[in-house]
């Protein structure tokens, strides 16, 4: 029999996290019917005493707002891909108690357009630019041949956003937000902003778009996602995200590959039509 583990996702707020639907339709797929999967309202000023107490019974932690950079200092390395970015989702929990950060946020929004056939694109638009417009910056490092335009509303967001192209090794060039419709000319277009900032654009929608990766994934569809798809678009929502990168996370947790996408999907959809 599999040995009692547990695993949790942190942040706050955290009610409407779907972690937890998908980690434990991961558990019953797998028959790991030992493992537990449960969710912590945590902030900034807790984070340290909660860390504090894993024990050997704990395999990993998943991380949402705000905690992604607040336990950079807590663990004992990271991983590559979590330093391009400075952001932690992952918190790996190892035999010896030692704690390694990582982030698949940026592989699961590869892995989840390359799904869809995206594997290379010649430019790409960002609109928005915080913390996930860093991650979709880095995933787009990968598949991205030149140059990518991010829309962004500040002088200081621009500039913040060309360090973390110089950084990640990535042509950035930085548009003001009122022209955010030409963000649609491009091929790729990742859609980073909170719910609502982005839905006065889905009247702005071509005729023949490309792909759209709204990263939202309630309210689903966003006005912009709809337009999108009924113009014939690709559409990729919060929820193709949630799900790949759920799957990396309960890999490397159990370590057990592949993790059952399917089942994790669809206990993911069905969470979502239920609220």
């Amino acid at each position: 029999m599999t040995a009692r583990r547990r695993a949790a996702v942190l942040g706050s707020p955290i009610a409407h996290s779907l972690s937890p639907v998908l980690h434990r339709a991961a558990y019953a797929a797998l028959g790991l019917g030992e493992w537990t999967y449960d969710r912590y309202e945590i902030d900034e000023a807790a984070l340290p005493a909660f860390v504090e107490r894993l024990d050997e019974s704990w395999a990993g932690l998943s991380l949402t707002m705000p905690l992604k950079r607040a336990v950079i200092p807590l663990l004992d390395e990271i991983s590559d891909t979590a330093r391009s970015v400075e952001a932690v989702n992952t918190v790996l929990v190892g035999p010896d108690g030692r704690l390694t950060g990582d982030n698949t946020d940026i592989p699961g929004l590869v892995a989840a357009l390359r799904e869809r056939g995206v594997d290379k694109v010649a430019s790409a638009a960002v609109l928005g630019a915080g913390a996930t417009a860093s991650s979709a910056l880095a995933a787009l490092a990968g598949i991205c041949a030149g140059e990518v335009t991010a829309y962004v509303r500040s002088a200081e967001r621009a500039a913040e956003m060309r360090r973390w192209g110089e950084r990640l090794g990535v042509a950035v060039r930085t548009a003001d937000w009122s022209r955010a419709a030409e963000a649609f000319e491009a091929p790729l277009v990742v859609a980073t902003t909170p719910a609502g900032a982005a839905d006065a654009l889905a009247t702005a929608v071509p005729d023949r778009p490309g792909t759209l990766f709204d990263v939202l994934y309630e309210p689903w569809p966003t006005p912009l996602a709809a337009a999108w798809a009924a113009r014939g678009g690709t559409v990729l929502g919060g929820l193709d995200l949630l799900v790949h990168q759920a799957v990396l996370q309960v890999e490397r947790m159990t370590g057990v590959s592949p993790a059952p996408l399917a089942a994790m999907r669809a206990a993911g959809e069905a969470a979502l039509a239920a609220r």
